[in-house]
Formats: C-alpha cells, structure tokens, sequence
C-alpha cells in the first residue's frame, strides 16, 4: 500500500511500500542503512567499471524509462548503467507511444501490464503524484528519475561526490543557495540522513514552509536546519556550495520575476570566496550569468562534471540495490 502523506492534503513526505516491492520515490523510502548499503554498493561497482571489470550482475533483467520531460544525465546516466551491468533498457518517451498517463487507459492498468515485461521502472515525471500513483499498482521497482517535488538520484550521487573528496560527512555542512525546489529538498533529507548541516539562503517566498520542516524534523530527528537571508552567510565554513536554475522547467513563465527575486542570490567569485576551500556543486544544466557564473562553474572548485558522472555509478547501485 501507498502510506499516506505525513501531512493530509499535500505533497509532503511520501513512504511507499507495496507487496513488500521496495521502490525509490524520495530519499524517505529508504532509511540510513540503505543509503549506506548503496553506496558501498556503488563505491564497488565504480571501482570494478574504473580497472575495466564490469561484473553482469543485472543480466537479463530490463529496466522501462518513461520521461515527460527531456533529459541528458538521467537519462543516459540509466540506460549506460543498464547496459553496464548486463542489462537492459526501454526507452518509452514522454508516453505517446505506449499510452502512459494518457486517456487510452488507466495508469492501474498500465501499471499493472508494464511490470508484467520489465524488472524495474524509472519515471522523470512532471507531477510527483504521478509517480507514486504507479508505485501503488507497479509488481516492480519504481524509481523517481525527477518530479517536481523529489530528485533523490541526484541527492545521493551528491553526497556520494562529497563522500569520496572529503571522507566522513558527519558534521559538516552543506550550503544551497537558491529555489527551495526538488533538488534541495532531496538534499535535505539526505544531509538529515547522513549528519550533514543543511544551510539554504533563498528570497522569503521560495523557502520551504515552516511545517515541512517540522514534519521532516519528526522523520529524521537528526536534521541540522540553517536557514539564511544572506547567501554569505549560509556559505561560510561550508564543504560545499550547491545552487540550482532559478526558473526550472514548467516556470516559464514566472522567469523575469525570478530573475529579480534572485538577483541577489548569484554564486559568484565574490561569494565562493566567503567559502575558499569548498566545492561548487550544480545538478545541471546550468544558466551561466544566472544562478552561476561561468568563472565559478569553470574554476577549480567546481566539481559538477564529477558529480554528474556519479549519477550513472550511484544508480547502479541503486539498481543493484533493488534488484538484488
């Protein structure tokens, strides 16, 4: 069954768990022990694939990959871990060719039929509802590739990153300047996780809601929550600076507004320096002269082609993980 969320009447913290499946839908269906079961998992996959061993442990297995939304790093990221392990992949599109949330039938229907042909679904959805909907009839994994509410692949590639560069997370700090989106609520919950600070700086009406991280506080009693006016202030003493686009796809329209709401919340040379010896973090794609600027993304303290490169590794494991 889909338990219902911490919160009635909105999109807050999911737990999905259905015919004893595991599914991974935000960073809450898993506990501690899981991510750290992942990560060793992946940290040896990683090592195996970089002396060129590359271990079939899904042969024959198939994973579908349904994307309302366009893609590189998730997508490509899958299908080549996929491969990788001696499996397979279904790349299904937006839908239209196989009638997924579509009125040609319903997602029961579709959910129950699919799981019949595959071993496991990832979803880039455009509604967080979506994707728990079909975790609720799916007879297989269902994996969260990105909605608006949850980006956990990206999360745990992330902290993976950090892991390997700075060792022991525990009691460091992490600082996201920018939207309280998808992203950094992902990151949130892992830090809680892993013992991590999480310190966001972002304009009054993009912050996340006072509840939300009174309930998260409640699931994850560890959470270390810093909340800033000024960006240089959430940086300082961080391992890591970490921003996001400020218009994320679906905001278009609210672009121009944002550019002004966010001025002030640039990740410039100015506010690295207020942090000397962290990492600049990104999940991409980038707006250079936005959120960032090319000198940051282009500097040595840029690790974002690094982290992009551990999503491919920490999903595999993430596959592996959940496939046995």
């Amino acid at each position: 069954m889909l338990t219902p969320p911490v919160i009635d009447g909105g999109l807050i913290f999911f737990r999905v768990a259905i015919k004893n499946m595991q599914h991974l839908i935000s960073i809450i269906d898993l506990t501690p022990a899981d991510v750290q079961q992942i990560f060793t998992l992946t940290l040896k996959i990683k090592n195996q694939y970089l002396s060129n061993v590359r271990e079939p442990l899904l042969q024959g297995r198939v994973l579908a990959m349904l994307f309302e939304k366009p893609s590189l790093r998730t997508r490509v990221s899958f299908e080549s871990g996929m491969i990788q392990l001696g499996g397979g992949s279904l790349f299904l599109g937006d839908g239209d060719d196989v009638g997924f949330n579509r009125d040609r039938e319903s997602l029961a229907d579709f959910g129950r039929v699919l799981s019949q042909f595959v071993d496991a679904v990832v979803v880039r959805s455009k509604a967080h509802k979506t994707v728990t909907d079909l975790a609720r009839y799916c007879d297989c994994s269902v994996i969260n590739g990105l909605t608006d509410h949850d980006h956990p692949c990206q999360a745990l590639a992330d902290l993976l990153t950090l892991q390997e560069l700075v060792g022991d997370l525990r009691g460091k700090k992490l600082a996201y300047v920018g939207d309280a989106n998808n992203v950094a609520r992902s990151l949130m919950e892992l830090c809680a996780y892993l013992d991590v600070t999480f310190a966001i700086a972002a304009p009054p009406s993009y912050r996340f809601d006072d509840y939300e991280i009174e309930e998260l506080k409640k699931l994850c009693p560890k959470l270390r929550y810093e909340l800033h006016d000024d960006p240089v202030q959430a940086v300082k003493g961080a391992m890591a600076v970490y921003t996001d686009v400020w218009t994320s796809m679906g905001q278009e329209a609210e672009s121009a507004k944002r550019k002004r709401d966010f001025a002030d919340y640039q990740v410039n040379t100015n506010l690295m320096s207020h942090a000397p010896d962290a990492y600049f973090m990104h999940c991409l794609p980038a707006h250079r002269g936005e959120e960032v600027t090319s000198e940051v993304m282009d500097s040595k303290q840029s690790i974002v082609v690094k982290q992009a490169g551990n999503r491919m590794h920490v999903q595999k494991g993430v596959l592996a993980w959940l496939l046995k």
